[in-house]
Parts: C-alpha cells; sequence; structure tokens
C-alpha cells in the first residue's frame, strides 16, 4: 500500500492498530473518530460485531446541552463527548476499555476523549 495522503497513512496505521486491539464483551473497544467539525465515540464488542453505546457531537440529545463555545471542533466538546460515552457505558455496566486512537496522533481532541472518559470513571 502506498502512501500518498494523510487518509492513506491514517488508515495504514489504524490496521497495523487493529491487529492487536480487539474488544470483547468483558472489555470492549473504545474508538474515536474525528473529522474537522464533529468526533465521534463508540464502544464496540468485536467478538459479536456490535456496537454497545455510543456519543458524538451531532447526537441531538447532545447538542442541545453544549454551551456557546462548545462544539465538534474543538477540544471541549471532545471533553463533552468523553464524559458522556463514560457515563452511557457506566449505564450499561462497562467501567474497563480499550482505547482504540483509529490511526489518530494521541493529541488534541483525541487525547481530550480519552482524558475526560478516564476522569468520569472509565478505565482503560
Amino acid at each position: 500500500m502506498r502512501i500518498k495522503t494523510k487518509s492513506d497513512r491514517r488508515e495504514r496505521i489504524q490496521l497495523r492498530q487493529r491487529k492487536r486491539i480487539a474488544g470483547t464483551a468483558e472489555r470492549p473497544r473504545l474508538s474515536v473518530f474525528r473529522s474537522v467539525s464533529h468526533i465521534y465515540a463508540q464502544v464496540i464488542d468485536d467478538l459479536a460485531g456490535r456496537t454497545i453505546v455510543s456519543a458524538s457531537s451531532v447526537d441531538p440529545s447532545l447538542k442541545a446541552s453544549f454551551s456557546k463555545d462548545v462544539r465538534g471542533g474543538n477540544i471541549k466538546g471532545a471533553e463533552a463527548i468523553g464524559q458522556a460515552i463514560a457515563a452511557r457505558s457506566m449505564d450499561k455496566g462497562i467501567r474497563r476499555v480499550v482505547f482504540d486512537r483509529a490511526g489518530f496522533l494521541y493529541h488534541g481532541r483525541i487525547r481530550a476523549v480519552a482524558d475526560a472518559a478516564r476522569k468520569a470513571g472509565l478505565e482503560f
């Protein structure tokens, strides 16, 4: 696979990570995706092949609770998504997860989601 664009590079890193990272029923995978203007998080059981919990900056219930300076394209929005995904996971009885940064650098909004989820009670 030749790397021609940034997305090719991210895809290659993602495939390399996914060889080692897998979500189980006891410890599902917390996958984070970011676009320019939004951020998405999912808790996935790879063995069953289903999404257990999800949260995103386009979710109407979360979007309504955002203040003026919080949106999906900034760090405050990423922190809000991290807290929401942790709260929803706790409601389903999930405390331990495996973090999957999906080929993105562990920096900025990706790190903000992880730190907020840890602070809210998820263990990884």
